[in-house]
């Protein structure tokens, strides 16, 4: 059984220590491949030296995420570009918009936003977004550019039946992960009418941990649990979920 996890961290510090167990783990789960997640300019280097390390297993994307979308974004963004310039990435991501925390730079995140998703159709690669408070905007930015061509997933999704046609409409990927195990979370229920041909697994590791570790460190050996999850959601194998999400991932991301 193959799985992909297309959206995870794993250049963080807080997996300095073992990450080499840590991928270990996943691989002998049947993990082959870890997609990484842009944030900004102070994890570049640590992002492209776990590349380094694990050169086809650890696949770096690049892109400038909402939250660090500040004063000096514009100098983010520059970084972004540059890099773009330099080398190829699989991958736009990951952009969007987040409302969560603060929104002192609401029109920036536009900004960046659809700065961003015109490189990525100006290089004929995928997006990677990030929406957090933000459902119904984030669809209705990306509408445009998806018109023209443009295709990603939908990272962490969390919202209703509705927000997940209108995105698989757009041709959109799911990314699924840990909250689908959350009892009150309600995407159990969103799901339940999705074909897995729309769906793409991930751990966005350290963050959002399945049940039965809520509250620890999130790694990508944990994909069990969104596969075992999904595969109840659908009532199918395991092994479905698996050969379904992990086509997808490729054909998204290539290869």
């Amino acid at each position: 059984m193959e799985l992909i996890d297309t959206h995870c961290h794993l250049y963080l510090d807080c997996f300095k220590q073992d990450i080499d167990a840590l991928i270990g783990r996943a691989r002998a789960y049947g993990v082959s491949r870890f997609y990484l997640p842009a944030i900004d300019s102070s994890e570049t280097e640590n992002m492209l030296g776990l590349e380094k390390k694990y050169p086809g297993v650890c696949i770096p994307m690049m892109g400038l995420h909402p939250c660090s979308v500040q004063a000096n974004w514009k100098e983010e963004l520059r970084h972004v570009e540059e890099w773009l310039a330099r080398r190829d990435f699989v991958a736009i991501g990951e952009i969007g918009l987040d409302f969560y925390w603060d929104k002192t730079f609401t029109s920036e995140q536009y900004e960046a936003f659809r700065i961003q998703m015109q490189w990525a159709l100006d290089r004929n690669r995928p997006i990677v977004i990030h929406t957090r408070n933000a459902m119904q905007e984030t669809i209705d930015t990306v509408k445009p550019y998806a018109e023209k061509g443009l295709r990603g997933i939908f990272h962490c999704f969390s919202g209703d039946a509705a927000a997940a046609k209108q995105i698989i409409d757009m041709g959109f990927y799911l990314g699924i992960g840990g909250v689908v195990t959350y009892k009150n979370a309600g995407l159990a229920e969103a799901l339940s009418d999705i074909s897995l041909e729309h769906m793409v697994l991930e751990t966005d590791a350290p963050y959002l941990t399945p049940v039965p570790f809520r509250g620890k460190r999130n790694e990508s050996s944990y994909l069990q649990y969104i596969v075992e999850k999904l595969a109840t959601i659908r009532n199918c194998l395991p092994a479905d979920v698996a050969a379904a999400t992990t086509a997808n991932a490729q054909k998204i991301f290539g290869g």
